[in-house]
């Protein structure tokens, strides 16, 4: 059974014993000390290359030259505290798992080397260095850190201290929160540094003090170049765990030819797919297909700095996340295999109320999914599922057409409507493959849904008339989804009418199937109806639509336009930008976790075989389409809120408005109070960019910020760098609109898109992921038809996913939707390098002062009854984008990054 750790291969037990003391030498007065580590003048050489190693020095002792400082020479000693995480092994059980070389080092004060380098070169020009072992000090219980410390004999002529170079003399690695001077010197480090005996090279740390790549002190010119060099590698090898290695490589790991030709698929990113770049890990090409990189059972390579699993908690989304997916998901489908539809929809009210009954599972998967798995027992366990919010507070909302339309506004999928602006609609394919292209929704029949408010053409001028269009992206894949078993697929429109309450309200989907097999074009328009059979089909054709909606919002909404453009900026981001570049600190906190996620998406979600293809609606086509949508709609320059609710005709630009911008539905819950949190966010980004950058000219000639911006737009992006609406990068206000859509989409996009996953889809009516029957009138037999009129619930239970599938997709939806205890939310927590500065300072507490007004603004909002999008009898509270929240699953809470 599966252990609840994600990453085994790199978990390591290598603190010290809690249970007994140590024999330590003194660090300051014997052999070990700084007293035997004289100020040290290091050569400053030219930058090497060191492609397959951590960031660290890679200055040899041989070439180092000692000095004998003078015996009057005057020093001070200063004393440092390291701080350093234990893994979770660890911190449990209180036992080291090392050799002999441990207890030695230990023994002799001799755990770390640290060497203090000084911001000021000597008269000759080399680097000054003072070095000093650390020493095991105690465990920190109330906040569950391990101390050592160290003292330095720092000369008064030293100067500043600019940096440290870290080599850790255990066999094991360590995870380094942050080196203290008593000085009042921080690096704040939250790193791994690995064995001296796995990597030679020193780490390197800089002090929390950023500078501009040209207002570097010289003396750590080098050692930032040597530093980003590390990181960059030179695209050759494969990968070790203990490598911080970011470099890119194109989506060719989520097929599995070497298991089955029938799992192999295409290569996302290039001319042919479209797509951004991910991590590159280097693992041997398939020798079925060439094109295709290997897969493993363990996780996949990350850099070692993006994988928190052995120092987070056992709830961590990770963690959990993968315990899902390797441990419920297959005993969910050895329970439920052979099963198919649910009978009744008592059957689906079940698994609320009494649970899956599966074998007994390994109790370190109770454990991280106590929500999950209940009443674990020597002969057996229970899966039940909590009761979704949207179920608990009406278990018929599902049904009801105003919240089918009211959820695109406040739901989960609040980002895909938009206004419609020409008239008829028509689609851009080619009319001699796919047929032809005017809709079938006519304007007589939009006259006769809204002939009791306003004419046809009044609506159109009024901006009354909306959509959900899945008409284009889906239809090319209609054929051959239905050449899949158990699916099926149209293109689909759905139109909306905005009523004079600020509600919308459908007035027809219209579903389309291409020519094929010799038959036409088929399309249908379905309209609210008042006979029993016309209500039934409609129903049906709403479930339709929703699988559509379901699976635009997974491939599109949320891993595209959150997880997968995100890894691009955060890989140019490493191998661009020092860790003392001010704009490396202010993203750092908007990419932590989403590297190990998305690794875990390629793992076991998105891959072929894996939980998406086999629970939506395209099938093995999934990744394919999601790379058809990037080619067709994705623009950086529509990513920040404000111009994304433009590109939609769902807001217009009128400076005279709160936010820069009107909107055509003024009760807009996503739009509302997303804004609020995009301004707040865009005001703390200018604020932060202007005191670095007083003037535009700094942007332009900062080699590091303008190469870290080409290398997202020409190879993290590089399918569509020659698009003519990427951003220019001249001026503060260039740099400001750019980090603040990246640090919305890691943010508010994110948490709108996913923690109401589980409330609103884990009761699967109300978003089925796939539809796997077609429309009953659509080419019908005598038999089908009369097993639809007899028994019309049979066929949308027919329709709706299998009991194998909704129950898989409820198990990663509870997990996805859920904050873990140690959850870092926007603006809750300032960074040290922040705080350092105190302009900063202010900046970040304006900045959480305003996020902690939307609070109460958000609250008020909800209990307005004027605000029928948000307030209403039985209606789930649009809470997605208030700032905080309590851990678990709770529908609120806007953290910082993608973290699950």
């Amino acid at each position: 059974m599966l252990k609840p750790t994600i990453n085994q291969s790199c978990s390591l037990n290598n603190l010290p014993p809690l249970h007994k003391p140590f024999v330590h030498g003194d660090a300051t007065n014997n052999s070990s000390s700084s007293a035997y580590s004289p100020t040290i003048l290091r050569q400053n050489t030219s930058t090497k290359k060191c492609n397959a190693t951590p960031a660290r020095s890679t200055s040899a002792v041989g070439n180092i030259k000692a000095v004998v400082i003078p015996f009057l020479t005057k020093a001070t000693t200063v004393k440092g505290v390291i701080t350093i995480q234990p893994t979770i092994r660890s911190a449990l059980s209180g036992v080291i798992i090392g050799d002999v070389a441990d207890g030695v080092s230990d023994l002799l004060g001799r755990s770390f080397l640290l060497e203090l380098v000084s911001e000021d070169l000597d008269s000759k020009g080399n680097q000054k260095t003072v070095k000093a072992y650390a020493r095991y000090k105690a465990l920190d219980f109330d906040i569950n850190v391990y101390t050592y410390e160290c003292n330095f004999n720092i000369p008064d002529d030293f100067g500043e201290i600019g940096a440290v170079m870290v080599e850790n003399e255990y066999s094991k690695k360590m995870f380094f929160k942050d080196i203290v001077l008593d000085n009042g010197v921080t690096f704040t480090c939250e790193s791994w540094v690995q064995s001296k005996y796995d990597v030679q090279a020193k780490r390197i740390f800089f002090t929390n003090k950023s500078y501009l790549p040209s207002e570097t002190p010289e003396a750590l010119k080098s050692l930032r170049a040597e530093d980003l060099e590390s990181l960059r590698g030179n695209g050759e090898g494969q990968r070790k765990s203990q490598d911080r290695i970011y470099d890119y490589d194109v989506y060719n790991d989520l097929g599995a030819p070497d298991l089955s030709i029938s799992l192999s698929r295409p290569v996302l990113g290039g001319e042919q797919h479209p797509y951004p770049r991910r991590c590159r890990t280097g693992r041997p090409m398939s020798t079925k297909d060439p094109l295709s990189e290997t897969r493993t059972i363990l996780p996949f390579y990350i850099p070692c700095d993006e994988d928190f699993s052995e120092i987070k908690t056992a709830q961590f989304g990770a963690r959990t996340l993968y315990s899902v997916l390797h441990a419920v998901i297959p005993i969910l489908k050895s329970v439920l295999s052979g099963r198919d539809k649910f009978p009744l929809f008592t059957h689906i009210d079940l698994l609320f109320n009494e649970g899956v009954n599966v074998p007994p599972v390994e109790g370190g998967i109770a454990s991280a999914l106590p929500r999950l798995v209940k009443g674990v027992e020597t002969a057996k366990a229970v899966i039940k599922f909590e009761t979704p919010e949207t179920l608990d507070r009406d278990k018929f909302s599902w049904f009801r057409d105003e919240e089918f339309c009211r959820q695109m506004l406040a739901g989960l999928n609040p980002c895909s409507i938009q206004l419609v602006t020409e008239w008829p609609l028509m689609s851009n394919l080619d009319p001699e493959i796919y047929g032809p292209p005017e809709s079938a929704i006519t304007k007589e029949i939009v006259q006769q849904e809204i002939g009791g408010c306003m004419t046809f053409d009044e609506a159109l001028a009024q901006k009354k008339l909306f959509m959900l269009d899945y008409h284009d992206l889906l239809l090319p894949y209609v054929n051959k989804v239905r050449q899949l078993e158990g699916t099926t697929l149209y293109g689909s429109r759905t139109l909306l009418f905005l009523t004079s309450s600020g509600t919308l309200r459908p007035v027809a989907i219209e579903l389309t199937r291409p020519p094929s097999d010799g038959k036409p074009q088929w399309k249908q328009v379905y309209t609210p109806t008042w006979d029993a059979t016309g209500a039934w089909l409609w129903k049906l054709a709403k479930a339709h639509v929703l699988s559509h909606d379901s699976a635009y919002h997974q491939l599109v909404s949320h891993w595209l336009r959150s997880h997968c453009v995100t890894e691009p900026y955060i890989i140019a981001t490493n191998r661009h930008l020092s860790q003392m570049h001010p704009i490396n600190r202010l993203l750092v906190p908007h990419f932590r976790y989403t590297m190990q996620i998305n690794a875990l998406a390629r793992l076991a979600l998105i891959n072929a075989g894996g939980i998406i293809e086999s629970t939506f609606a395209p099938g093995k086509y999934c990744m394919q389409l999601c790379s058809d949508a990037y080619d067709q709609l994705w623009r950086f320059d529509h990513e920040a809120l404000p111009a994304d609710l433009i590109s939609r005709g769902l807001a217009v630009e009128d400076p005279t408005a709160p936010h820069g911008v009107k909107l055509a539905i003024e009760d807009y819950p996503f739009a509302n109070d997303g804004l609020l949190i995009f301004d707040a966010i865009k005001q703390w980004a200018a604020s932060y960019v202007n005191y670095y950058y007083p003037q535009a000219n700094l942007v332009e000639s900062d080699e590091e910020l303008q190469a870290w911006w080409n290398d997202i737009r020409t190879v993290g992006h590089g399918d569509k760098k020659d698009e003519p609406w990427w951003p220019e990068l001249k001026t503060q206000d260039d740099l400001i609109r750019i980090v603040s859509t990246i640090m919305w989409v890691s943010s508010g996009h994110h948490s709108a898109v996913n923690f109401g996953q589980y409330d609103f889809a884990g009761y699967f009516p109300n978003r089925p992921t796939i539809a796997r029957t077609k429309m009953p009138d659509e080419d019908p037999t005598d038999e089908d038809w009369q097993t639809f009129l007899k028994r019309p619930e049979d066929v949308l239970l027919s329709c709706f996913p299998s009991q194998i599938q909704a129950t898989q997709v409820m198990s990663v939806l509870d997990v996805l939707s859920s904050h873990s205890p140690d959850e870092e939310y926007i603006g809750a927590n300032i960074e040290p390098a922040w705080e350092a500065e105190p302009a900063i300072k202010a900046a970040f507490e304006e900045f959480q002062g305003r996020l902690n007004q939307l609070e109460g603004i958000i609250d008020l909002r909800n209990s307005d009854p004027l605000l029928k999008n948000r307030s209403g009898a039985g209606l789930v509270p649009y809470q997605l984008l208030k700032p905080y929240s309590e851990h678990g699953v709770t529908g609120k809470g806007v953290p910082n990054s993608i973290s699950i």
